[in-house]
């Protein structure tokens, strides 16, 4: 069907079939190809809506109060020594895998995917990893920690090191050209939604978050829990949105999603949970007041059983429950007052404070 507009002496002709063309052409990877980033017509609904909320959830790491936390660093009394560790490795660990995850949202991932809309939310995901990073920069000049120390840790620390090395693996793998009407290619393509979405962000992310978070709890190093709050709801969308990638990318290439891909992710988060657990012991080397390692490789066993059957996989730890109920009542940032409400310029729309649910912790 063409459509003719005629304004003044000029007649213009608009084929409505071509641009349907262009929709049933839009795919997450080997799709139509243009160097025009139009959104429209959008096919994928449900990424520009997460591209809303992620937006509406903007914050700066700025905007968060130091001062007690400052005061509490320098006391004598305030921490452990346990506490303090805790904070050294979470910002070591961070500073640099929250890099990590950016560059392979902007390297890899959205280089591959053909979709504008899917681009669009993708480029919002790496923005929202600047900010975590930037939140980490933030965090140790406040406090003055050595960045040196910082990133000493993420080099000479093996249990980070088997991480790190564990989700560059895969992204590694894809910095090159690839021909992704090859199911092969696709299928490592799902391979590394999968790891950075459900097993680095989904998972290991969630024992540190969860200690972090305990210290909150006790009222301790409160900025630095406020942070950790905003960049874990920031997460849950980060997981969501790989999650539905993953799943959209299955639907039209479903050659792919045999029982050996299923195995192999399977055994993908097994690796994931078991480094996690040896991070955890470098972490957590002895309990603390509400620190327990048992709880955190409980918990963290409960969020992989929980990010595979999302995807309908079959769990690793069938009947695992969740040690640490308390840290949704943390997650649900609808309970406070928003912190940006002491600024002179109020910015944040009010739907950034709606919780996560629980179903995506």
């Amino acid at each position: 069907m063409q459509r003719t507009y005629t304004i003044g002496d000029r007649s213009f002709v608009l084929d409505e079939a071509k641009a349907r063309e262009a929709l049933d052409g839009k795919r997450v990877v080997a799709g139509r190809e243009t160097l025009a980033f139009n959104l429209l017509p959008l096919k994928y609904n449900w990424a520009y809506e997460l591209y809303q909320k992620m937006k509406a959830n903007h914050w700066e790491p700025e905007d968060v109060p130091m001062q007690r936390d400052v005061d509490q660093w320098r006391s004598a009394d305030a921490l452990s020594d346990l506490d303090r560790w805790i904070v050294k490795m979470g910002v070591g660990y961070f500073s640099a895998a929250e890099g990590i995850v950016g560059d392979n949202v902007l390297t890899v991932i959205r280089e591959l995917v053909t979709a504008s809309e899917l681009k669009l939310v993708l480029g919002r995901h790496a923005h929202e990893e600047n900010i975590h990073a930037d939140s980490l920069l933030y965090m140790i000049s406040s406090l003055g920690l050595d960045p040196h120390e910082c990133e000493a840790m993420f080099a000479d620390v093996p249990s980070i090191v088997a991480k790190n090395e564990f989700v560059t693996r895969l992204s590694h793998g894809l910095r090159r050209d690839l021909d992704l009407t090859v199911p092969e290619n696709v299928a490592l393509f799902a391979k590394n939604l999968f790891v950075f979405g459900q097993c680095m962000e989904g998972t290991q992310f969630y024992g540190l978050f969860g200690m972090i978070l305990s210290l909150y709890r006790q009222g301790k190093l409160t900025g630095i829990g406020t942070m950790f709050r905003y960049t874990l709801r920031d997460e849950s969308n980060h997981i969501e949105l790989l999650r539905r990638l993953l799943l959209e990318l299955v639907a039209e290439n479903p050659e792919i999603w045999t029982n050996e891909l299923k195995d192999e992710l399977r055994d993908l988060m097994r690796e994931a949970v078991e480094l996690e657990h040896r991070f955890i012991d470098d972490v957590l080397p002895i309990d603390g007041v509400g620190l327990s390692r048992t709880e955190f490789a409980g918990y963290v066993d409960y969020i992989a059983d929980r990010r595979l059957v999302s995807l309908g996989l079959e769990p690793l730890s069938p009947g695992a429950t969740n040690p640490l109920p308390w840290l949704a009542e943390l997650m649900d940032l609808g309970k406070e007052q928003n912190f940006f409400e002491g600024r002179v310029t109020e910015y944040q729309k009010a739907s950034s404070l709606a919780a996560v649910a629980d179903d995506e912790l």
